[in-house]
């Protein structure tokens, strides 16, 4: 009602409209300065000049003073609330000249002008409201009364004969006012999760766009390799070669398809908003109460899921890994050839260094192998070793992309990953992953899980083998953790900004872990 009341000070009496230009008469009067103008005019030749408010008498025509104030007043309204005629509701009682209505009386069921609704009844059963033309729409169907409750179980309108005596007798209900403002509240959250949700797709898009472009970067010195491998083997690997170079290509345009899914969702998304933002800009409680979608509007989590385990398999597919198993199935009869093209190697020189394992730790005659002892193994005092079941390798990365592959399948619990040399020898806060020097993927006898900084993210499913491969990309800041199953399955990445080495780490909570084998490229 404020609104309107302020409406009816902001109109000029002549035109019935929110004041243009307006001025000043003596008396105090405002109007319209064409509207004044007009009056003044037809008053020419007459003994004198009247104010066609209140009728004050002027001997000369009257000086119009600007009133800056209520122009300013006036245009911040209009820009606040836009013309009222073009809902296209117009007053019942202006048949000469059409007049754009401001309220509708759902008793009287007419359309009122400022001017009509000034003398209009002010009795409680005339309910007025914004200027519609479907008022049957705001009365009960069964008892045509005027619908002023919301019944919370059924949540439906109801007028007060559905309260007292109908179908919804005994319900809770509640005034329009209170469930509009309840609704208008669910709304705004259902908004605030349709933003993050938005926020969060356009992440997973700007990642799988970074994401593609390095992709497409690997796929054109792959193209290149593969290229150059198929002819020199032609007679033999034509076929391979197409293979090989589908996957590469495919690996671009599987990332393309997954962006434009999230962007349709995006677009889906922001749909949604501008929707609920309509609503909520919506003074009439009717009109948002009776809105039929809203339960599609607040469902913001179909797909999630689904969405999250597709952008983390895109952005860990394998690589340059997934092409070289393209190779390897193959033909058997070459895959030496394939395997030294794609400096695929043996066991990489990854060695324990005893220097660094617990007393209680055995380390074997070739170093690829550590078991834990009840038996004291009288290693001399150093600093480098460790008062938790751990050791680390003797080598150390600083640089290129290097994998080593590890068998877990004799020990009950183990962490196995990779860490700084600077990393604590004593106390529980040096074990791998315990701190944020190291990366490491856990197990602890039932649960798998990947943890840095103290911090553990558990895995939704276990191994498939009793092999688990660590790869680590120095200069991008990547240790990848992959299960050795068939196919080879993503399990996490730890992405940051390393500076300092790493060594391979190994926790051993069980028997034995040995390490099987590993990749290096400089």
């Amino acid at each position: 009602m404020a609104s309107a009341d302020l409406r009816d000070d902001l109109e000029c009496s002549v035109c019935l409209n929110i004041y243009t230009d307006p001025v000043m008469l003596k008396c105090g009067h405002n109007f319209c300065r064409v509207c004044i103008d007009r009056v003044l005019d037809t008053q020419e030749g007459s003994p004198g000049y009247s104010c066609p408010e209140c009728r004050e008498k002027f001997l000369d025509r009257p000086e119009l003073q600007k009133n800056m104030k209520l122009r300013n007043i006036a245009e911040t309204f209009l820009s606040a609330h836009p013309d009222r005629e073009e809902s296209g509701v117009f007053c019942t009682h202006c048949v000469d000249s059409p007049v754009p209505a401001v309220r509708s009386c759902l008793h009287c069921e007419v359309s009122l002008c400022n001017k009509h609704l000034r003398v209009h009844k002010k009795s409680p059963e005339h309910i007025l409201c914004d200027p519609t033309l479907s008022m049957e729409s705001r009365k009960c169907s069964i008892h045509k009364e005027v619908l002023k409750y919301f019944c919370t179980e059924d949540e439906i309108c109801i007028c007060v004969s559905c309260s007292l005596a109908g179908e919804h007798r005994g319900h809770q209900v509640e005034m329009f006012d209170k469930a509009f403002e309840k609704k208008k509240k669910t709304l705004r959250n259902v908004l605030q999760k349709l933003l993050t949700k938005r926020e969060e797709t356009e992440e997973r898009v700007q990642s799988l766009q970074e994401h593609r472009r390095k992709v497409e970067e690997e796929a054109a010195g792959d193209t290149e390799r593969v290229t150059a491998l198929f002819r020199d083997l032609r007679r033999r690997l034509e076929d391979l070669e197409k293979r090989a170079l589908r996957d590469i290509s495919g690996r671009a345009e599987r990332i393309s398809i997954s962006i434009r899914d999230l962007e349709i969702k995006k677009e889906e998304l922001s749909r949604k908003m501008r929707h609920i933002e309509e609503l909520c800009n919506v003074t009439d409680p009717l009109t948002v109460l009776q809105e039929s979608d809203t339960g599609d509007l607040c469902d913001t989590e179909d797909g999630d899921n689904e969405d999250r385990e597709r952008h983390e398999k895109l952005l860990h597919d394998g690589g340059g890994l997934g092409v070289a198993r393209v190779l390897h199935t193959g033909l058997s009869d070459i895959i030496t050839e394939v395997n030294v093209y794609f400096y695929i190697q043996g066991a990489a020189d990854i060695l324990l260094d005893g220097n660094t394992a617990n007393k209680y730790l055995k380390i074997s005659d070739d170093r690829k192998t550590v078991s834990r002892s009840h038996i004291d193994q009288n290693y001399p005092k150093t600093s480098e070793r460790f008062q938790c079941s751990q050791v680390l390798s003797s080598q150390r990365f600083s640089s290129g992309r290097h994998y080593w592959d590890v068998d877990v399948g004799g020990s009950e619990s183990w962490i196995v990953g990779m860490c700084y040399p600077s990393i604590d020898r004593r106390g529980f806060q040096s074990e791998i992953g315990w701190n944020k020097k190291s990366w490491g993927l856990y197990w602890d006898g039932n649960q798998y899980s990947v943890i840095h900084g103290s911090k553990k993210i558990l895995l939704p499913t276990n191994l498939s083998s009793n092999r688990v491969r660590i790869d680590l990309d120095y200069e991008a800041g990547r240790i990848s953790f992959y299960d050795l199953c068939d196919p080879i399955r993503h399990l996490h990445t730890f992405t940051t900004t390393f500076t300092e080495p790493l060594h391979a780490g190994l926790w051993v909570g069980g028997s034995c872990i040995k390490i099987c084998g590993g990749r290096q490229e400089m």
